[in-house]
């Protein structure tokens, strides 16, 4: 009897290491295509304090016509959380606004500090974002900032690479040695063309991947209809055809030794174009759907959590 393994490999699209890019600050584009830019992104970090309370903190960079900020959510993590809340949770800061929730705080200053209370702790939050760099002209700075949040004054989560500039690094080398945040959510908000280009790092032991998805008219086949081309790390992965028919649907691919489902719907794209959206979504799979589902028991023996992460992208394409 073959293993739920093989059976998952004969029907998924493998990324090979050598296929894999190396360091890189911007993600892959080619020379002919313009990429749409963001305007808005969230990411979602789950951090484990040493009393092994969990954390959900929400970072949203955004970038309006007002300008750039930054908003900050503190929520405490449920158990039974799985990727189809850090989806629901990775909506637009505006939409969640108006939610019961109180923590939610917008940082208009490029520096400061801020303190509020969430989860029955003392948030404090510590930034500078006023030398930073930008890439494309995004909301989320790459470098040249820092980002510190600290719960009941031990370390929830550190960004950037000033930090230095607000935290003795000699001093707290023990804690950030201990503390543990990953990513487990990010969403982009995006607009203009059909081309969008980003990185995404899947598990904390993988790279970054550049990631690019394009939906135009597939000049070497000659057809006029549009083709979704999905590339990772500059190698074309899989392309959807008659985007009529297929305009949603969902294709498995293995990266850093993990399942990861890509899921896509175009509808609005093609039959309401005029205020219609796209969205794609990137899952890796953990527990009984994943090909290694038997490590399951292994992570929950060893008191590990298992790998678990989603990159969201909700497009918004100009009108032909």
């Amino acid at each position: 009897m073959r293993s739920i393994a093989t059976c998952y490999n004969e029907h998924a699209i493998k990324v090979s290491d050598s296929y894999c890019s190396g360091p890189s600050n911007r993600a892959y584009v080619t020379p002919k295509l313009t990429p749409s830019v963001a305007k808005e992104v969230t990411c979602i970090y789950k951090a484990k304090l040493l009393n092994q309370k969990q954390l959900l903190i929400t970072l949203t960079w955004y970038n309006r016509i007002l300008g750039q900020g930054l908003v900050v959510n503190v929520d405490e993590y449920k158990t039974n959380s799985s990727s189809s809340s850090f989806y629901s949770s990775s909506s637009s800061w505006e939409e969640s606004k108006s939610s019961s929730s109180s923590s939610s705080q917008r940082l208009r200053k490029e520096k400061g500090s801020r303190t509020f209370q969430s989860c029955n702790l003392k948030i404090e939050v510590f930034w500078d974002f006023s030398t930073a760099d930008y890439d494309n002209g995004g909301p989320e700075p790459t470098s040249g900032f820092y980002v510190l949040v600290m719960a009941d004054s031990e370390l929830g989560l550190i960004l950037g690479d000033k930090i230095e500039e607000v935290l003795d690094l000699k001093k707290y080398k023990t804690l950030i040695s201990q503390q543990k945040f990953s990513l487990v959510s990010r969403s982009e908000h995006v607009s203009g063309n059909a081309v969008y280009s980003t990185k995404a790092q899947f598990c904390d032991s993988g790279i970054a991947h550049d990631i690019l998805i394009k939906c135009d008219r597939d000049d070497e086949g000659g057809s006029k209809s549009p083709v979704l081309t999905v590339s990772i790390d500059k190698k074309n992965i899989f392309q959807v055809k008659r985007l009529k028919w297929n305009f949603r649907g969902n294709q498995a691919i293995f990266l850093d030794g993990l399942l990861v489902d890509l899921m896509w719907d175009i509808h609005d794209w093609l039959f309401n174009p005029k205020s219609g959206r796209a969205v794609f979504m990137f899952r890796t799979r953990s527990g009984l759907d994943s090909r290694l589902w038997l490590e399951e028991k292994v992570l929950e023996h060893k008191g590990q959590d298992r790998p678990e992460f989603s990159l969201l992208i909700c497009a918004c394409k100009n009108p032909d």
